[in-house]
């Protein structure tokens, strides 16, 4: 394999593009905000996407370890692991200076920012870039934005489906393929601002060995009362062209982002945070569409379209202003 593929070459590289990369995946104990890392691992990237080096590490989480049976890190096999103090000087060492990539990377970057928070540090990281986002912007034909998709598309094979450095050797080989076809294409990276966040719960609630409820339900919480939406509804979002602002936007089930956090965003990009379903609901959001909620099976009735968390957040970056 040479350097730069022979489409394209350094000196038609784009020139806006970042100079490096960091390919980052982190296995947790679950999906909330007072989850916990108990592995990462960093591929370093140069310009042109190749590996220049890599890096994993087991973290004891200080807590129950949660899903075993997804990235099978035991107790037992935590015990010993540095916790993420002491590992956060090389994790940062890997992140400085580049762009923060991952499949669906507001998960891993909010993860970590949380770990670098709780250890009060900040992450050197500015900018992340999300590889489900980016095989929308280059059309990829893919069935779903899983990263199995994504790598059986460019022939990368998995061994270990959530096992930190195998997740992200698998995609630091799919994005190598899929840089090179947005610099051909002279495609505008789809690059986000990390900000460093401060909300977190450090003391979960009393975990059961082998249990983790953010894996299954959503803590009940009262709703916030939020002021109105300032602006008119527009109608029902379509598919492939951007949301705007009034359309009224309702959540169903599990989300990796904490849905509190999820319903501020969309309120403050000037959506209508919707309790429930209607005729006049614009967007259902939900990672699962197949449940049988009230919520899904009533957008389903009414035709409302229905969009996952992952498109949803990539929706949210580009709302369209309000006519008028």
């Amino acid at each position: 394999m040479t350097m730069l593929d022979d489409r394209t070459t350094a000196a038609t590289w784009p020139a806006a593009y970042p100079q490096g990369y960091a390919v980052v995946d982190v296995e947790t104990t679950g999906l909330a905000r007072d989850d916990r890392i108990v592995s990462a691992a960093v591929y370093r990237l140069d310009a042109q996407g190749n590996v220049e080096d890599h890096w994993y590490t087991l973290v004891n989480p200080e807590r129950d370890p949660g899903p075993v049976w997804i990235h099978g890190l035991t107790t037992d096999l935590l015990e010993g692991a540095p916790l993420f103090p002491e590992i956060a000087a090389e994790f940062s060492a890997r992140l400085d200076g580049r762009v923060l990539v991952a499949h669906n990377a507001i998960f891993d970057w909010q993860m970590i920012a949380r770990e670098y928070a709780r250890a009060e540090r900040t992450a050197p990281v500015r900018q992340r870039l999300c590889t489900i986002a980016l095989s929308k912007e280059l059309s990829l034909p893919l069935p779903n934005h899983k990263l199995e998709s994504l790598a059986a598309h460019y022939g990368v094979v998995q061994q270990r489906a959530h096992n930190a450095l195998d997740d992200a050797r698998v995609l630091a080989e799919a994005f190598r393929p899929s840089l090179h076809t947005a610099a051909e294409r002279n495609v505008r990276l789809p690059l986000l601002e990390c900000r460093p966040l401060t909300e977190w719960a450090s003391t979960p609630a009393t975990p059961r060995i082998g249990y983790q409820a953010s894996y299954h339900t959503n803590s009940w919480r009262p709703s916030r009362k939020r002021p109105p939406c300032p602006y008119p509804n527009p109608g029902r979002y379509e598919t492939d062209k951007p949301l705007k602002q009034g359309m009224r936007v309702a959540f169903s089930g599990d989300t990796s982002i904490d849905r509190e956090l999820l319903e501020d965003r969309t309120f403050e990009a000037g959506l209508h945070v919707a309790g429930s379903v209607s005729r006049l609901t614009s967007l259902l959001v939900t990672n699962d569409p197949d449940a049988a909620t009230s919520k899904t099976v009533k957008a389903k009735s009414f035709g409302t379209p229905i969009v996952d968390e992952a498109a949803f957040t990539q929706l949210l970056r580009d709302v369209a202003p309000a006519d008028g």
